[in-house]
């Protein structure tokens, strides 16, 4: 997910696409007529009021952030108060790539729905991230090659950690490359020149 974006989630953004892609478990508050079908589990024409149904972020927010929500949306289960004291306690100590690849970028999406667990993901998420940047950090100063680091991160310190070890590699080939004698420029020899010969003259 971009730092600075004209709108969020961002159309452009690869990672925000997959992001609302997620789906999340919803509630359905209001009867839909004809929508019945939704329901594998039972063959009632409308979609009845209760009915709990999975469906990708995007349609969520779409009829859960209205005046009327059409459903309420159940807080996936990595960001609740049990698996935020998991972080607090080892943030590092955590695969979050296996929880959620998109575990920041859904996180920061779901704030978009105001209750009293939604407030709290965004400073879990900032906390955890400070927790783990260091961890990114080494990974990708790492010398040894080992493919199997980066599918151990979501997506967003997965894009560190490869800016990371692009960065090495570059500073790694320059630092090879060595410098050259420096030499004096042909403006500041002639200035040199010329001041001698004044204070020759001078004297």
């Amino acid at each position: 997910m971009s730092l600075i974006t004209s709108y969020t989630p961002n159309y452009f953004s690869i990672n925000d696409i997959l992001a609302t892609e997620e789906r999340i478990l919803c509630t359905i508050e209001i009867t839909l007529p004809r929508l019945g079908f939704l329901d594998v589990s039972t063959d009632e024409e409308d979609l009845k009021k209760g009915t709990k149904l999975e469906f990708p972020f995007w349609l969520a927010q779409t009829m859960g952030c209205r005046r009327t929500p059409i459903v309420s949306i159940e807080i996936p289960k990595y960001y609740k108060e049990g698996y935020r004291e998991i972080l607090e306690a080892d943030a590092c100590a955590v695969t979050l790539s296996r929880w959620n690849p998109c575990y920041y970028e859904l996180g920061m999406l779901l704030n978009q729905f105001t209750n009293a667990e939604t407030e709290k993901i965004p400073a879990s998420l900032e906390k955890t991230f400070r927790s783990r940047i260091r961890l990114v950090m080494d990974w990708a100063q790492n010398p040894v090659s080992d493919p199997t680091l980066g599918s151990q991160l979501p997506i967003l310190e997965r894009n560190l950690f490869t800016a990371g070890r692009k960065a090495r590699v570059q500073l790694i080939s320059w630092l090879k490359e060595g410098v050259g004698s420096i030499e004096t420029s042909e403006v500041v020899a002639s200035f040199m020149k010329k001041r001698k010969r004044a204070e020759f003259e001078a004297n």
